[in-house]
């Protein structure tokens, strides 16, 4: 069973040490108490805040942060990088022109991350 994503969702990444808040900015004009999200609400600083620090050494700034510590893992502030959009979405579902984002999907992080949603923000939209 799956479920629309609203802003206020819960976002957690496979790399992060703190969960993240999805922010859905009103440019899908749903008539909900919160937006609904769409698989391209996926800009990171916009839709996509931090997760803490990140511990992915994909993300050059771990990598180089670990070198420096002569190879032992160093942690550093999470910037999300995610240039895909989320997957697979609900298609039969548009808001917005888009695909619905339902709390199955997935996003990936550029350096590594992979994003799921651990609260929708709603359960009681369902979307196939």
């Amino acid at each position: 069973m799956a479920f629309a994503v609203c802003g206020g969702a819960m976002l957690m990444c496979a790399f992060g040490v703190a969960p993240s808040t999805l922010n859905v900015l009103p440019q899908n004009k749903t008539l909900t108490s919160m937006p609904l999200a769409n698989i391209m609400d996926n800009k990171p600083m916009v839709n996509i805040m931090p997760f803490g620090m990140c511990s992915c050494l994909g993300n050059p700034t771990v990598a180089s942060a670990t070198s420096a510590a002569f190879g032992v893992l160093t942690p550093m502030p999470c910037i999300p990088v995610t240039t895909a959009p989320w997957a697979p979405g609900s298609p039969t579902v548009l808001i917005g022109g888009q695909p619905a984002l339902n709390n199955t999907s997935k996003l990936m992080c550029n350096w590594g991350g992979v994003i799921q949603i651990m609260n929708p923000g709603t359960t009681n939209i369902m979307v196939p």
